[in-house]
């Protein structure tokens, strides 16, 4: 991972939760939040929140005496979630750092990361403070993507845009989102920050999208492909664009589009 692959700034955020979660996080937020809700914990607490779409399926399933801390390290994100989400006692909005949580020991019955934990730059430090911060008993669920291979619409605008840079191809997706997907590692990591108990499933979903136009601007625009691109050649960021919707066109058709994305859920104690 490179420094600018946590950079969602600027129209990054309105891009990502306009065009991205619908695309392809929201059924994946409604599993994690199923999920979290099945425990029945009083006390949760999710790291790299982003632009809120685990916090809105996740807040109407909790207790009306749970209190729910939802935490992000970028600021402008966690604002633009917190703009989104209807008005709720139980939530507490604060910029945490999950490689240094502000919480004291044995807090929450429940941490939960809806597709973040690729961005943290030392993950079993990350896990250790999760692990601090769980009451005895308590659970940390997490979701990461798998291979960008199986998450085409990801892959087929990672090629295109590699084709205008060939001697430096952007490679944002398949580095960071779908660069930690290998189970082995991901037990290890998190036996070394003292979790025991680790079960790894797998969900696949189907992206859908009404025009090949919708996933180009989703990856090119509402990530941080976008600030390798224009790190490249600002001005070249709609001709990849126009030349990601093409590719997403040839391979899935010039109408609605709809491709396969899988996912991986992890939950420790």
């Amino acid at each position: 991972m490179t420094q600018n692959d946590s950079g969602f700034v600027g129209s990054i955020p309105e891009i990502y939760d306009t065009y991205l979660v619908p695309l392809i996080f929201e059924a994946y937020a409604n599993d994690l939040a199923e999920r979290t809700a099945a425990l029945a914990p009083n006390r949760v607490l999710e790291t790299a929140a982003g632009s809120g779409v685990l916090a809105r399926a996740l807040a109407p399933r909790l207790a009306p005496d749970a209190r729910y801390f939802v935490t992000d390290l970028n600021q402008p994100m966690l604002d633009h979630a917190a703009s989104k989400q209807d008005p709720d006692s139980r939530i507490v909005w604060q910029q945490a750092n999950a490689m240094e949580l502000p919480f004291d020991k044995a807090t929450f019955n429940a941490v939960v990361c809806q597709f973040g934990v690729m961005f943290f730059p030392d993950r079993v430090a990350a896990y250790t403070e999760v692990r601090h911060v769980l009451k005895p008993g308590g659970c940390f669920i997490f979701n990461v993507w798998d291979r960008i291979e199986t998450n085409q619409f990801a892959d087929v605008v990672t090629q295109a845009a590699s084709t205008v840079f060939p001697d430096d191809p952007p490679l944002f997706m398949a580095r960071t989102p779908h660069g930690y997907h290998d189970f082995e590692l991901i037990q290890d990591e998190l036996i070394m920050a003292g979790f025991s108990n680790i079960s790894i499933d797998t969900l696949e979903e189907t992206s859908t999208a009404p025009s090949p136009r919708h996933p180009a601007i989703a990856y090119c625009q509402g990530t941080p492909l976008r600030n390798e691109i224009e790190s490249r050649d600002a001005s070249l960021l709609n001709h990849v664009t126009d030349r990601a919707e093409a590719a997403i066109a040839a391979r899935f058709g010039n109408g609605p589009v709809s491709g396969m994305i899988l996912g991986h859920i992890v939950t420790a104690s």
